[in-house]
């Protein structure tokens, strides 16, 4: 398969040259070890990978010597395995005035960051890289940050091809590991179901303990029919059979191994009655529809869950587009205890851009009257709109415009 460009290289070698180690985190594979070997292609950098067992138990062991075997510079896959190599890359690090010296990757579970934060501040960059986005797919690479403006998203439009409904579901059932993207249908199940059972259960396995993987997998289940969804503790436990305490850890780790995430709700002392409940994300919505069942990208478009599938598959759009830009971006979700709910705010530069998400090509302009809510604040309210299947950029009032979602 030919290599497809990641939008995270240029922040990476950005990194590369101010830092002295660089680490990449997430999911297993979505292309970490395959983009750090494409940038290496043309240095004399050396390469090991700690699911290599030998490999391992050397650096869990004897870590000096280890970099006398491995020495920088150096990619270093799956340094979570071996925390005992952080003290080690230290010493190294403060002993030289080279920047670039380790390349690391890693799954970002709580404990390697934790280690990592304290015995490597100041000398590491972390970065976080998602299984492939839409523009990726498109080969489209935009040089500027997401601009809510009409001429901005005007701009951004003319990248990319027409709108389509089809496209869009097939990208969202497909999801984003480069692996799925040729695959046929039979060869994407094939690939999931050895995706969760070869590499989820070993690493909640080895992660966090967790042996009754027909429990775990039925976990999974309730995750995936919740995807878009306030999250909800109880209806995960009740459909895996276990407690709650229990399924508030499953789910920590499904987020430290990049599975899912919790867009978090908007908080404003400005504003009374504010849910606090997170809502819950799949990183990749290739995975989800596999572990729902959803068999063809026409059941899924055509489905009951299709609204929530759109949702989820703009929020991680957006996540991965500000992961990788210049600029960061808040993301969150506005809901009071009224059920008033604004699927996103962008916070960005001292503004708030609300957006609400529709799978529709022509939704009710109308709903752009909620963003008033923002009147009643303090912060500064930026351009926003509708994100939806409409083929072109169109005004709604002075702030807003329909939004085709292919553009983020």
């Amino acid at each position: 398969m030919q290599y497809i460009h990641r939008q995270l290289e240029r922040k990476f070698m950005s990194m590369d040259g101010f830092f002295k180690a660089v680490l990449v985190t997430g999911a297993r594979q979505v292309g970490k070890t395959t983009m750090l070997k494409h940038l290496a292609k043309e240095q004399n950098r050396n390469y090991v990978s700690l699911d290599n067992l030998a490999a391992r138990n050397l650096a869990k062991s004897d870590p000096e010597v280890f970099f006398q075997r491995y020495t920088p510079p150096v990619i270093i896959d799956e340094v979570q395995y071996a925390p005992e190599l952080f003290s080690q890359i230290k010493i190294i690090c403060d002993a030289s005035n080279e920047t670039g010296l380790f390349w690391l990757t890693g799954s970002q579970q709580y404990s390697l960051m934790k280690n990592i934060r304290e015995t490597l501040a100041g000398r590491i960059g972390i970065l976080e890289l998602y299984g492939l986005s839409q523009s990726e797919k498109l080969g489209v690479y935009p040089d500027d940050d997401l601009d809510f403006s009409m001429e901005g998203l005007i701009k951004r439009a003319a990248m990319v091809p027409q709108n389509s409904i089809v496209d869009v579901f097939e990208h969202i059932w497909r999801g984003g590991l480069p692996q799925v993207q040729l695959a046929d249908a039979e060869q994407r199940q094939i690939y999931f179901n050895t995706y969760v059972e070869t590499y989820l259960m070993r690493d909640v396995a080895e992660l966090g303990g967790i042996t009754d993987s027909l429990r775990f997998g039925r976990f999974l289940i309730a995750c995936a029919a919740l995807t878009g969804q306030q999250l909800n503790y109880k209806t995960l436990a009740d459909a895996a059979e276990i407690t709650q305490p229990t399924a508030k850890e499953w789910l920590r780790l499904l987020q430290g191994m990049g599975i899912v995430f919790l867009l978090q709700p908007y908080m404003n002392n400005e504003l009374k009655r504010l849910t606090k409940t997170p809502k819950l994300y799949f990183t990749d919505t290739g995975l989800c529809a596999h572990l729902a069942s959803w068999l063809t990208p026409e059941t899924l478009m055509d489905g009951a869950a299709s609204g929530s599938y759109f949702e989820n598959y703009v929020v991680a759009e957006l996540k991965k587009g500000y992961a990788y830009a210049k600029n960061q971006a808040k993301l969150s979700y506005y809901r009071d205890s009224n059920a008033k709910e604004i699927d996103i705010f962008v916070e960005t530069d001292n503004e708030i851009h609300p957006l609400e998400v529709k799978k529709s090509a022509a939704p009710d302009k109308r709903e752009v009257k909620k963003f008033a809510v923002l009147d009643k604040t303090s912060q500064n309210r930026g351009p926003g709109g509708i994100v939806c299947l409409c083929s072109e950029v169109i005004p709604i009032d002075a702030m807003d415009c329909y939004i085709p979602c292919n553009i983020l």
